[in-house]
């Protein structure tokens, strides 16, 4: 995986084929949550993964599973109250303005997933296209942030420790007690977040050239 990288009137990262396949299943099962169905449709090419893939991409089924609960905290934190202290506020403002944020998350989802498709190990962006990524990113990463039970900066902190400690703890006996899922998904939420420092990084050294 290398981050993105202006080139020209484009951004560019590189990500292998495995790597755009776990990317672009956490894009699809975030838009599941959010209750588009069109995100499924690369669910049954998945019947000839081997069982350890499988048994990586178990630790996102919970992601899709409770789309339609709105009490769901990862939805909550897409979709957020407008006023937590005033119910019968943010229930109006739900209604009015929910479909349309809705729907706005799941075109930049879907943009993003169907970039992932592209051939080769290029991820080629348009800079237009850039800042809808980078919101999509942040999407992605709230669901897992949600799902990993990040709440705060610490919580981060303690989250980068586990997964070096349970790295090494399996580089050294690979029978060793490490939650194996949290570490997977810990480092799944370390690489977008990652991706998404660097995309933005992109933009600001492209702002400060134009000035």
């Amino acid at each position: 995986m290398r981050g993105f990288e202006r080139q020209g009137d484009t951004v560019v990262a590189v990500l292998d084929e495995e790597e755009r396949t776990v990317i672009a299943r956490i894009i699809a099962d975030v838009g599941l949550l959010l209750g588009d169905v069109r995100f499924g449709a690369q669910d049954d090419e998945d019947d000839d993964e081997p069982d350890d893939e499988k048994a990586l991409f178990d630790g996102l089924a919970d992601l899709g599973g409770v789309r339609t609960q709105p009490v769901d905290p990862a939805v909550l934190r897409l979709l957020p109250d407008a006023s937590p202290a005033d119910a019968e506020v943010s229930a109006e403002f739900r209604r009015l303005t929910e479909g349309d944020l809705r729907a706005l998350k799941l075109d930049r989802l879907r943009r993003m997933w169907d970039q992932l498709g592209a051939d080769g190990d290029a991820w080629v962006l348009k800079v237009d296209e850039a800042m809808p990524t980078a919101a999509a990113f942040t999407d992605v990463r709230l669901v897992l942030a949600t799902r990993l039970g990040l709440d705060t900066d610490e919580d981060v902190d303690r989250l980068h420790q586990e997964i070096d400690e349970g790295v090494r703890a399996l580089d050294e006996d690979e029978d060793a007690p490490v939650d194996h899922e949290r570490v997977w998904l810990g480092m799944l939420y370390q690489a977008l977040s990652w991706l998404q420092e660097t995309l933005v990084g992109c933009l600001a050294a492209g702002q400060e050239d134009d000035v």
